[in-house]
């Protein structure tokens, strides 16, 4: 699986909106400083935040960005789907469309099951990551010494 770079600067943005949760609006110049992220890409990401119900914005001098729902609500798979779409597509396909014959039979089961595991993975809320209270599942996954090697 690959996370494109909007993707990863999507959620890296959502985070630093669950992080000032209580704080108020924050300017998309301060979100793109503190995550080095380049404004005028950010802005887009957030206009499709916006547009998918993520997050609301107001101009002005008290303006910003701020989270349309608890961080706790929100996960990183939502904002994914958001700015890229779906999490898992077989040729632009979702799983349960394709079917396959003879030998690759089963290839349907093996995508399907991919497509269950990254829905796992990345079911974690903006709250969880933000606080940096992983579950306990995905901390092992990713202490695991063959989690980083190619097979």
């Amino acid at each position: 699986m690959r996370i494109s770079a909007r993707a990863d600067y999507a959620v890296r943005a959502a985070l630093q909106l669950a992080a000032a949760q209580d704080a108020g609006p924050l300017k998309a110049e301060a979100i793109a400083e503190d995550q080095g992220i380049s404004h005028k890409f950010l802005e887009g990401i957030l206009g499709d935040m916006r547009k998918g119900g993520l997050v609301q914005s107001q101009r002005g001098g008290n303006g910003g960005y701020w989270l349309a729902r608890p961080a706790e609500s929100i996960s990183v798979a939502e904002v994914i789907r958001c700015v890229d779409g779906p999490l898992v597509s077989v040729r632009g396909e979702r799983p349960p469309d394709l079917s396959y014959t003879g030998p690759a039979e089963s290839l349907l089961t093996l995508w399907i099951a991919l497509r269950a595991g990254v829905r796992e993975v990345l079911g974690v809320s903006l709250a969880e990551v933000a606080a940096a209270r992983l579950p306990d599942g995905i901390v092992a996954l990713a202490d695991d010494p063959e989690a980083w090697t190619n097979p």
